[in-house]
């Protein structure tokens, strides 16, 4: 996305004009312009020299955006605060001056304020000097009146043209009405002087202005806190490095940095660019970057990121990723990317701007007239129309949703969640159904060992040693969880030789004289007879999604009689890996489903792991066996059913991420997702896509809070200005408080925006259900294919067995205890007599008792009922 700094603009009917003029540029594929920072966003192929031609001819100016030498971008530059001390010193100005004037208009006319003698009784005199403290205040403010009438020129009015149009007319008609007073005067016409006098507008000319130019202050002000988070990020950037050369160790300029240069990195100094750990232990504060404030350890090989402070060890690194490749210059380019895109609610905004102001110069003309046609005088209606020009504000509309986006935006980034565009921010939140993948996601990932059941003949301890000493040499996965656990428990290897992998089934070697064999349980029972305890052992392990590793003694032998070579194996017990769930992954699972999003588990393992892990994650669906592309498939039909996110990390999940309404990447993951996805969660952490979404529908609406009080502002306060209510309920509005009004409308939009920061993404104490939650997915054999993959390996385990759009509710009671047909009989029976209860579903096999429900129904009763007829039950979903 090309990036310019547009100049010029001060509302949204702007940033409409602009949008139009370039988006008819040939090469223009979209165009996104933010009157918060002032930028534009340009995706297409348009020279550079056509776009800020059209943004010229819209009468504003466009400059591209640098990148210095080492490819980074100067996100100080575009963020620096230009605008505050010009309109301070404008304000500042302007306040002097307008002081005078009201002391003179006001001081000595209401209150008999002394002046000086030539002013005394000189009427005109005290005329001339206000017009002329008025003329001072205008060229101070000056830039109304240029950007004001340049865009009436150019067919574009804005804001600053309303501003000029009620400043112009009160000043018009004030000098109109001095001319009026020196006629009088000639004629000596002391009471029409006096007459004239008091209805002159100059104070009214000048205060408008100032009081608009308060408003701007107080809007930039409250702007420049929307982006601290961006800034925060910004700061974090190093500015040297400590680089070793030849052994020699220098420090340069971050910008001198390259991929493969070695760098140091003492205690207390922050990592300067990403690389990797070739020397030294330590551990790295990385919460600048995740939020997350527990250190993490590095050793030789492991990662270390930009910003990242070192705490405690020596470390030698090499670069890997420098200038704008560096984790922070990324997540500072997305966070700004985001800020530059516009929200779909947005265009509301948008389309209302682009014929607001030439909507109100009619209504300010047409009341003018009526109040002409009315009788009153040419003052009173003049008054009207000048209110009700200063009192409009296409402001507050153009800023009520990127303040809200920029500020959601910045707490996110400051948690680790990372959202790509302000569509995806906004999205978020009505989603209706979350797919979340399984290994990486919901797992750690990484098997780890989960159980260790010695033989009868063999210690715990003896198993670990003899297995860890077999595994060691293994580069399977499943033997470095083996070997991990053996370290952590402290155990040594024991002396090896004759190391054999057995394709298919396992190890073998010679461990200290003997022969171990560690296998699968259908290896191992061909090698000696195993005793049917062991092979229930090994089935429930299975069945729990874990994967049994037998080991055993092979002892060979001659016998002395028969001269046959005979066996004396002796079984050593069994340990079973497996790939757990992450913590925290069950709460985030709960967090959504309070929330009323259905949550799926799509998973390439088996039916039986897949459940299992399912089971214990505690989502709603399970969807087991399926490929990639099947599960972009499963994505794809989701989709017919409401809003859906998908949640994944790994090359697999890619078409699925693409596929889904949002797609959320797991930051530990590989590049390819991170790039699929709409929003990167730089913790790995499941709890965050719950914190996205709260996020998400606390900003939307935030968002719908500003709309309502940018248009309601302008309902009631257009109306009031053009004077509908004076014959009603006698209600007046000066032209002065109109502009106060206007002043104030806009930094009340930002101001409410900036209530966002005080959001705490993590607590769901306040989490509500959508109004429309997602409908049920049918799981019947009919309708099955039709939203998944028809591919043999598919399979899906679903909870819930009602058709979809259905009225019915379906709760899953865990059972244990049910051995046969005839348990299964009796818990139906039992259920079904319940009223609630339309049918109940028993498997014995499954261990479950699926119930379709009438109306709510406690499970306490549901638990009561099953555990009366001697049945245990473990849990009800």
């Amino acid at each position: 996305m090309e990036q310019y700094k547009v100049s010029g603009m001060s509302c949204a009917a702007c940033v409409a004009r602009v949008e139009k003029a370039v988006n008819s540029v040939e090469g223009v594929e979209s165009c996104s312009v933010s009157l918060l920072t002032n930028s534009m966003g340009i995706e297409g192929n348009a020279s550079k020299e056509d776009i800020i031609k059209a943004v010229e001819e819209a009468g504003y100016g466009a400059t591209p955006y640098n990148v210095s030498n080492n490819d980074t971008i100067d996100y100080e530059e575009r963020l620096e605060d230009r605008e505050t001390p010009v309109l301070k010193k404008r304000l500042y100005s302007s306040v002097m001056f307008l002081m005078i004037l009201m002391y003179i208009s006001m001081g000595h006319m209401m209150w008999n304020f002394p002046l000086p003698k030539f002013m005394e009784d000189n009427l005109v005199a005290t005329a001339i000097a206000q017009m002329l403290l008025t003329i001072i205040v205008m060229v101070i403010n000056q830039k109304f009146f240029i950007s004001g009438f340049k865009s009436l020129i150019h067919g574009s009015p804005n804001m600053d043209t309303l501003v000029a149009l009620g400043s112009s007319a009160a000043f018009a008609y004030s000098v109109a009405g001095l001319f009026m007073m020196t006629q009088a005067q000639m004629q000596q016409n002391n009471h029409l002087v006096m007459e004239h006098m008091m209805d002159m507008y100059f104070e009214s000319a000048a205060m408008i202005l100032t009081l608009i130019t308060v408003g701007k202050m107080l809007e930039a002000k409250s702007k420049g806190k929307t982006t601290d988070a961006l800034k925060k990020l910004i700061k974090l950037t190093p500015k040297t490095a400590n680089v070793k050369t030849d052994g020699v160790e220098i420090t340069v300029p971050i910008e001198q940095v390259s991929v493969g240069d070695i760098f140091v990195v003492r205690p207390g100094e922050s990592i300067p660019v990403d690389g990797v750990v070739i020397e030294g232990v330590t551990a790295i504060d990385e919460s600048a970057l995740t939020g997350e404030s527990i250190p993490v350890d590095k050793n030789v090989g492991d990662k270390v990121s930009t910003a990242t402070m070192n705490l405690s060890g020596y470390v030698v690194c090499r670069a890997t990723r420098v200038g704008r490749d560096t984790t922070l210059s990324q997540i500072i380019n997305m966070v700004s990317e985001a800020a530059s895109t516009k929200a779909p609610i947005a265009k509301v905004a948008d389309k209302v701007s682009g014929v607001f102001v030439p909507v109100v110069i009619m209504i300010a003309v047409v009341t003018f007239l009526i109040w002409m046609l009315t009788g009153a005088t040419f003052g009173y209606a003049l008054a009207r129309g000048i209110s009700v020009l200063v009192i409009s504000c296409p402001c507050a509309l153009g800023l009520a949703t990127p303040v809200a986006i920029m500020v959601g935006n910045g707490v996110a980034a400051k948690n680790g969640i990372l959202f790509k565009t302000s569509s995806s921010l906004e999205q978020t939140g009505k989603i209706t159904t979350i797919a979340l993948d399984k290994t990486g996601t919901i797992t750690k990932g990484e098997p780890v060992v989960t159980d260790v059941i010695a033989g009868e003949d063999c210690t715990e301890e003896e198993l670990l040693k003899m297995a860890y000493s077999l595994e060691q040499r293994s580069e399977h996965p499943l033997s470095k969880a083996v070997c991990m656990w053996a370290e952590n428990k402290g155990v040594l290897p024991g002396d090896l030789s004759d190391f054999e992998v057995l394709p298919g089934n396992g190890l073998k070697a010679v461990v200290e004289g003997k022969t171990i064999i560690g296998g699968n349980l259908k290896y191992i029972s061909e090698q000696m007879s195993i005793d049917n305890k062991v092979i229930d052992n090994a089935d429930r392990l299975a069945e729990q999604g874990k994967t049994p590793m037998l080991f055993m003694i092979e002892d060979k032998y001659i016998d002395s009689v028969s001269g046959a070579s005979k066996k004396n194996n002796t079984f050593m017990g069994i340990i079973a890996v497996a790939d757990v769930i992450k913590e925290g992954s069950g709460q985030a699972i709960k967090e959504l489903k309070n929330m009323g999003i259905k949550v799926v588990m799509l998973s390439g393992d088996n039916e039986k792991t897949a459940r299992y892990i399912g089971n214990q994650a505690g989502v709603d669906e399970v969807v087991a066996g399926v490929l990639p592309d099947g599960k972009e498939e499963v994505i794809r039909n989701l989709q017919q059913y409401g809003s859906v996110a998908m949640v994944g990390d790994g090359i697999n999940d890619a078409p699925a991420l693409t596929r889904a309404d949002i797609g959320i990447a797991i930051g530990a993951g590989t590049d390819i997702a991170i790039d699929a996805a709409d929003i990167v969660l730089m913790k790995s952490d499941l709890t965050d896509v719950p914190a996205a979404v709260r996020l998400s529908r606390r900003t939307l609406k935030n968002i719908h809070e500003n709309l309502f009080w940018a248009f309601i502002y302008n309902i009631i306060g257009i109306p009031l200005a053009a004077g509908v209510y004076v014959r009603l309920l006698g209600w007046e509005l000066n032209p002065v408080f109109g502009a106060a009004a206007m002043s104030l409308s806009s930094f009340c939009v930002v101001t409410n925006a900036l209530r966002l920061n005080l959001v705490k993404i993590y607590d769901a104490k306040k989490d509500r259900r959508r109004k429309k939650d997602n409908v049920v997915m049918s799981s019947t054999n009919n309708d099955k294919d039709k939203w998944l993959n028809k591919n043999d390996e598919s399979d899906i385990l679903l909870n819930n067995k009602e058709s979809i759009g259905g009225n019915s509710m379906n709760k899953t009671i865990m059972i244990e205890g049910m051995m046969c047909g005839h348990c299964e009989a009796t818990v139906k029976k039992a259920l079904e007599a319940l009223e609630q209860v339309e049918k109940a579903e028993v498997s014995h096999e499954k261990g479950t008792a699926v119930v379709t429900l009438t109306s709510d129904i406690d499970n306490e009763l549901l638990k009561k009922t099953v555990e009366d007829k001697e049945y245990t039950v473990t849990d009800i979903k």
